[in-house]
Order: structure tokens, then C-alpha cells, then sequence
């Protein structure tokens, strides 16, 4: 049996800069990656199954075509193997800018991948067709993210920094955010990512105003720094000077009844 975690992805800034013909949009954005996430287990069987347990589980139960049997399948078609009994433990909020389905599809197929002894490289044409972040999660490093998201280029990042995920419960669908960027390009990425934007924060906050609220919230907490939502939302995050900070502001949030999750950057 192998197990994966499908690792939240962050993005520490991401720039929308057109809508291309294809239906896709030009972006440019840094990927970052938490220790924790959702759990992928896979072990060679006799019959394909799929079991989804965890905290969010009801929410994609009953949904027999999602990202990590699309996977599966896919890697079968390309490299062989049989048949697999796969479980995800679902401990992400689903449509929550995290890379949720991305990341377990990522996760699944490191999995198949270290069953059957096939490179993550010789996997990224593979992931790239399964979806835009899904290549970013496969390599699950800091990197920053061109065209789809998919063109990337590793850089230095902050491992071990503190940070702190805040959901307000509010699923927030990527492509109504996307249909309400309002077109504009407000330029690259600067020379430190980190300094950059979220182009999507206005229309997600347009969606849902309680993003809003929480990302005021980050903010005023003591020893926050970075603080943005990340992806289309709803989740948002803030990095910390120092875990305690960051132990003291998820105590806060948690009382409000808000998802949170303490963590590091990988």
C-alpha cells in the first residue's frame, strides 16, 4: 500500500493577465504548498474500488467520475498496472481555492507512479490533461506558474514558515470567479512574487463578502504578515512570524466556527 498526501496548494500571488481564445485565462502566479492535506492511499487489487472517508466526504459522495478515478484511469491507459483499491481521506474543503480535486489527483498519481516505478516527469503530460494546478501539485515545490498555470519554474521559497488557512464554510465556484474578472491586466508578477496580487480576490469577494471579513480579520491578527486569498477562495491564509502567533490567531478563528488549518510551508 502507498500513501500520498495531497498537500494544500497556495497561491502567494496570482496574476490574471487575458482571456485566451481557448477558454482558458494567461496567468501568472507563485505556488506554494503546506505540509498537510487530504490523504491518498493505493494498493494494487484485484477489482477497481474507490472509498472517500473524512470531514468533507459528503460532499463528493455519490460522485463515482471524480479527479482521482480520472487519474487512475488515465495512468492505466498509459502505463498499465491492473486494477487498484484507492481511498481518499477527504480533509480539504471542497471549491475552497486550496487545490482540493487538483491535489488529490496529483496525489494519486505520485501513488500509481511509485507502485509501478514511473517518474513524476514522464507523468507531466498526463497531469497536465487532468487539469491546470494539477502539474504544480504533482511536484508539490514552490514554483512559479505561467500560461494555464502549468508552464513552471521552480523558485526559493519559505519552507518551514508559519501559516494559517481560514475557510469560512462558503463554496465559491472557480469558473463564475473567473467569468467576473473584469478583463483588465495590471501587469506581471514583480521581482518578488510575493509582493504581488490576487486578481480574483474582487470578484470572489463580489461572490462572497465574508472573504472579505476574514482576510481583515488575518490581517489584525499580531505577527501576520502575507496575508491574501488564495486561488478563486474561498480559503485565505496568513503567514506568521512564529508558530505561537499562528496558534494564537487559529484559537481565534476557530471559536468564530471557521475551518482552520495550521500548518507550514513545504
Amino acid at each position: 500500500m502507498i500513501t500520498e498526501v495531497a498537500k494544500a496548494k497556495l497561491n502567494l500571488a496570482l496574476h490574471v493577465r487575458a482571456r485566451r481564445p481557448d477558454g482558458y485565462h494567461e496567468l501568472e502566479t507563485l505556488f506554494a504548498f503546506v505540509e498537510h492535506g487530504d490523504i491518498v492511499t493505493v494498493a494494487p487489487a484485484e477489482t477497481d474500488s474507490f472509498a472517500l472517508t473524512g470531514p468533507f466526504a459528503g460532499v463528493l459522495r455519490g460522485d463515482g467520475d471524480n479527479l482521482v478515478t480520472r487519474a487512475a484511469r488515465a495512468f492505466r491507459d498509459q502505463f498499465g498496472g491492473g486494477a487498484h483499491a484507492i481511498s481518499l481521506d477527504k480533509r480539504l474543503p471542497v471549491a475552497s481555492g486550496i487545490g482540493g480535486g487538483s491535489a488529490d489527483a496529483a496525489a494519486t498519481l505520485r501513488a500509481l507512479g511509485r507502485l509501478h516505478d514511473v517518474a513524476l516527469d514522464d507523468m507531466f503530460a498526463l497531469a497536465d490533461r487532468l487539469g491546470s494546478d494539477v502539474p504544480a501539485c504533482l511536484y508539490g515545490v514552490t514554483a512559479i506558474g505561467r500560461g494555464r498555470g502549468e508552464q513552471l519554474e521552480p523558485v526559493a521559497g519559505l519552507s518551514g514558515a508559519p501559516v494559517l488557512l481560514v475557510n469560512p464554510g462558503v463554496a465559491v465556484s472557480t469558473a463564475e470567479v473567473f467569468r467576473r474578472w473584469d478583463g483588465i491586466d495590471r501587469g506581471p508578477l514583480p521581482a518578488d512574487p510575493r509582493t504581488g496580487r490576487n486578481d480574483l480576490e474582487p470578484p470572489a469577494r463580489a461572490i462572497a463578502p465574508v472573504i472579505g471579513e476574514v482576510l481583515d480579520a488575518l490581517a489584525a491578527q499580531p505577527g501576520a504578515g502575507l496575508v491574501r486569498m488564495s486561488g478563486s477562495g474561498a480559503t485565505c491564509f496568513a503567514l506568521f512570524d512564529s508558530a505561537a502567533s499562528r496558534d494564537a490567531a487559529c484559537e481565534v478563528f476557530a471559536r468564530r466556527g471557521w475551518w482552520v488549518l495550521p500548518t507550514r510551508l513545504t
